[in-house]
C-alpha cells in the first residue's frame, strides 16, 4: 500500500540533506586545518523499531530506511506512511525520524528558527514543547495538512505529517513514539 500522500519523498530527503551537507562545507572551509571530528549517525536498523504500528482502523507501510554515505558522514533516516480507510479523502500519516547529529550547527539553527508564532486565515506556525523537547507545529487549513517536527536528544528530528485530519491529532500520534526510547539509541 502506497499512499497517495507521499511525505517524505526523495525531494524532501533532499531538503533535509541539503543544509546539512552545506554546512559542514562552510565548517570545512571556515577550518581548513584543524580535523573535523563528525560523529556518526545509528544505522536506520536501530531506529526502525520505533516508528509505531499502525492503530486500530488503520493500515500502514513497512517502514523503510537507510543510512547513506553523504560527503564523508554517514545520514540516517527512517520513515512509514499510515491510512484509514480509501479514496483521496482518506486520513494519512506519515512518520519520519531523521538523524542529524553529523551536523550540530544545522540543529541549533532548525530548532532556533521554531521560536516563532504566526496565525492567519491561512493556518498557523508554532513553537511547541513535547515531554521537555523543543518542536513546531504547522496547520494549513485549505488543505488540512499537519505537521509537527520535534527535536529529540539534539540529534534526531521526528516529523509526524497529517493529512485530512484534524491538528489536534498530532499530539496523539506523538504519543505513540517512545521519545525517551529513541533519545536512548546511539
Amino acid at each position: 500500500m502506497k499512499s497517495t500522500a507521499r511525505v517524505f519523498s526523495s525531494a524532501r530527503a533532499g531538503f533535509f540533506l541539503l543544509p546539512i551537507v552545506v554546512a559542514l562545507g562552510l565548517g570545512a572551509a571556515h577550518a581548513q586545518n584543524e580535523p573535523i571530528l563528525v560523529p556518526e549517525a545509528v544505522d536506520y536498523q536501530k531506529l526502525l523499531p520505533i516508528l509505531p504500528e499502525p492503530s486500530a482502523s488503520w493500515t500502514a507501510d513497512k517502514p523503510e530506511g537507510s543510512t547513506e554515505d553523504v560527503g564523508g558522514f554517514r545520514i540516517t533516516n527512517v520513515h512509514r506512511d499510515y491510512r484509514k480507510g480509501e479514496g483521496e479523502k482518506a486520513p494519512t500519516a506519515a512518520i519520519s525520524i531523521l538523524d542529524s547529529v553529523a551536523n550540530p550547527d544545522y540543529v541549533s539553527a532548525t530548532t532556533g528558527a521554531w521560536n516563532s508564532n504566526n496565525e492567519s486565515s491561512e493556518g498557523y506556525g508554532k513553537s511547541v514543547t513535547i515531554e521537555g523537547n523543543p518542536g513546531f507545529e504547522t496547520f494549513e487549513k485549505e488543505t488540512r495538512h499537519a505537521t509537527l517536527w520535534v527535536m529529540i536528544a539534539d540529534r534526531y528530528f521526528v516529523q509526524i505529517e497529517l493529512q485530512n485530519q484534524d491538528p489536534s491529532e498530532l499530539q496523539d500520534w506523538i504519543k505513540r513514539i517512545d521519545l525517551k526510547k529513541l533519545a536512548a539509541i546511539k
